[in-house]
């Protein structure tokens, strides 16, 4: 068992949701005071943990290819978290990665994203993978994400759901030894142990 006091055990700050008896809005979530990162699902408030070494290098990896990807070829543009992509008043996700193609740039405001980006990463934290892969995947669906990649750092591999018309259907789970590829972004193949190489 690991020594708690140990420096360099990865420790996460589960979710912590406000008690309350009414679903919040956008408006109380722009009151929270700053210095702390939150989401607002379905009208309640979650402190979003601090990622990891791991995630961040994950991230990047997939934030940078996604980049080169898409501005090599004026598809959009591609953000990271954090940044607050406003679904509707009682949802205010912050994905890890995200994509909005060029004929839908008009969403992207000076404050925030408002809208639905046409594709969404979401890398799992174990104090928050239930919410990224079910009640998450099911507000994007209802708003219209085109595609999401559910990255889970423990198993190393990457599930690609498309939308069908009436949710975010997997497409592929991508494991290691394997490219993956998007039905969004036609051409576009990532290799899936260089995103979970560790250094």
């Amino acid at each position: 068992m690991p020594d708690s006091r140990d420096p360099d055990v990865s420790r996460e700050t589960a979710p912590k949701y406000m008690a309350h008896n009414i679903r919040l809005t956008y408006d109380d979530y722009c009151r929270m005071p700053s210095g702390q990162r939150y989401q607002l699902i379905e009208g309640d408030l979650m402190m979003v943990p601090s990622p990891n070494v791991f995630h961040q290098e994950i991230s990047g990896r997939i934030g940078d290819a996604l980049r080169r990807w898409v501005q090599g070829r004026n598809l959009g543009r591609v953000y990271h978290a954090p940044i607050d992509v406003v679904l509707g008043e009682h949802n205010v996700f912050q994905p890890d990665i995200l994509y909005i193609s060029r004929e839908r740039l008009g969403i992207i405001k000076k404050a925030n994203i408002q809208g639905a980006p046409d594709l969404v990463v979401e890398i799992l934290s174990p104090s928050t993978a239930e919410v990224d892969r079910v009640t998450k995947r099911r507000v994007y669906a209802r708003y219209g994400v085109r595609e999401l990649w559910v990255v889970d750092p423990e198993a190393r591999s990457v599930e690609v759901a498309a939308h069908n018309g009436h949710e975010l259907a997997t497409v592929q789970v991508y494991p290691l030894g394997t490219s993956l590829e998007s039905p969004l972004l036609p051409g576009l193949a990532l290799d899936i142990d260089e995103l979970f190489l560790e250094e």
